[in-house]
């Protein structure tokens, strides 16, 4: 690999975006391809399948023999409240192989007995996603069904453009929250970008079963996505 494309490949990890490196294995010759990037030819579709799959591989392609290494980066879930259901979202989504950190500001809430292991912060997500910010390749799931705390972190999300925006609570308290964001400026095909009701339509009744739908929603918008 030369100097260029590896400045160009460690610039996109620091970044957090995918990114890949296709080397042509008769010529000996590698190029750089950012995920999103117009790709010519017949490597365009392994380039797509890679990038959505998020594993390497070889390819014959057009007679070529190609590796197609790529990177990208570990998928996080922000969870604005910590509630009961959180408790096992944070479970789940952590084995699903998804770096989670829950945000709340009532500490009676956010304790770390409740939260063994995760990583928790008692504060407004006004002031901490200031700190932290999100992006193409982050979840934001707002689960306190209150507009002062879940509001700021679902606009947020959504101007960031992570990959899934999902808000806990009934069709007339979605309703009522999307008044209130199209008064910020956003537009019908923003706020359809945010999944309310929350999680897959399993029958979910109990805080597990939500908590398994939400991350089995999650992980379809990750597979899915067209970053």
């Amino acid at each position: 690999m030369d100097t260029a494309n590896l400045k160009r490949l460690n610039a996109a990890r620091r970044a957090r975006r995918a990114v890949m490196l296709v080397t042509d294995m008769e010529r000996g010759t590698d190029q750089v391809i950012l995920e999103g990037e117009p790709v010519d030819g017949a490597l365009r579709e392994a380039v797509v399948t890679t990038f959505r799959s998020g594993t390497s591989g070889t390819f014959v392609i057009a007679g070529g023999t190609y590796f197609l290494n790529v990177h990208v980066p570990p998928p996080h879930l922000v969870i604005i409240g910590a509630v009961h259901i959180s408790q096992f979202l944070a479970q789940i989504a952590a084995l699903a192989g998804f770096d989670v950190r829950i945000i709340d500001p009532r500490t009676a809430f956010a304790t770390p007995e409740r939260f063994a292991g995760i990583d928790l912060t008692a504060g407004w997500p006004v002031d901490v996603l200031e700190d932290s910010p999100l992006d193409a390749y982050t979840a934001v799931v707002a689960v306190t069904h209150d507009p002062k705390i879940d509001d700021f972190p679902i606009a947020k999300a959504l101007r960031s453009g992570c990959f899934y925006v999902g808000a806990l609570g009934s069709r007339k308290t979605h309703g009522s929250r999307l008044e209130r964001l199209k008064k910020e400026g956003f537009s019908d095909e923003e706020l359809a970008r945010i999944h309310g009701p929350i999680g897959l339509d399993i029958g979910a009744s109990s805080p597990a079963e939500i908590a398994v739908a939400i991350v089995a929603q999650i992980i379809q918008a990750l597979r899915s996505s067209k970053r």
